[in-house]
């Protein structure tokens, strides 16, 4: 019998294994990245995953199926693997495994309800992303990758994209963001470019939503959910497709 894993005990654990600084503002993030999304028997492909947080969320959520891509895992310095198996024993999710391979090596027979790329979308093909706006060859390269996406999505399925957008206040003047100070802003498009791209691939009806700063609460949320409050903070969008 499959663990039942309530819902303290999910977010207890997220924050001890140090993935997230607290849990209201895991529950904030989680909120606004997956809001209107339901996981409930849906197959899911969280790109980039990493150790596994949204992968398990998923999981925890109703989702049947997960498959979490991390493909720089298999580092001898990196516990990534150590850690997302860790999890996957102490919250009991048979149906959530780490595949440390490329996108591009994914199973082309295989498909999905729900892709994540969250904080991903611009590793796909980091080259590429940087001179995306002028190198059209650069652009083509992308669209490959999205059309492989979209054949990996099941009819009616989602393509979930978060990540800073370029379009920053702080990006703008050249100097360090206070909110988020280690991010290079050059390796980063907007979301109306992902949207282009994703729907030339084939992805269509596109809604895109700004997140205030995680600690500001529901002051921030109230006042800043938009694309000029994301503009002088962080930026930072999530961009919801669908086949």
């Amino acid at each position: 019998m499959e663990k039942v894993v309530e819902k303290k005990e999910f977010y207890d654990l997220m924050i001890a294994e140090k993935l997230f600084s607290t849990k209201s503002r895991l529950q904030f993030h989680l909120d606004f990245v997956f809001e209107d999304v339901d996981f409930d028997g849906k197959s899911v492909l969280d790109i980039g995953g990493g150790k596994g947080l949204f992968s398990f969320y998923a999981a925890y959520k109703g989702a049947s199926k997960v498959v979490c891509l991390e493909p720089e895992s298999d580092g001898s310095s990196s516990n990534v693997v150590e850690k997302f198996n860790e999890l996957k024993k102490q919250l009991g999710f048979k149906n959530v495994e780490l595949r440390q391979v490329l996108l591009q090596e994914l199973d082309d027979k295989e498909s999905f309800d729900i892709i994540l790329m969250h904080n991903s979308i611009n590793h796909l093909d980091e080259p590429s992303c940087v001179d995306l706006l002028e190198n059209e060859i650069s652009q083509k390269e992308y669209l490959k990758i999205f059309e492989q996406i979209y054949a990996l999505t099941n009819p009616g399925g989602k393509v979930i994209a978060c990540d800073c957008s370029s379009h920053n206040f702080f990006h703008l003047l050249g100097v360090k963001n206070p909110f988020v100070p280690k991010i290079e802003w050059h390796k980063h498009q907007s979301p109306n470019i992902w949207s282009q791209l994703l729907g030339f691939a084939g992805f269509k009806n596109p809604v895109i939503r700004w997140s205030s700063v995680n600690r500001l609460g529901k002051t921030g949320k109230i006042l800043m959910t938009n694309k000029l409050g994301a503009y002088f903070t962080k930026s930072y969008f999530c961009l919801k497709m669908e086949k």
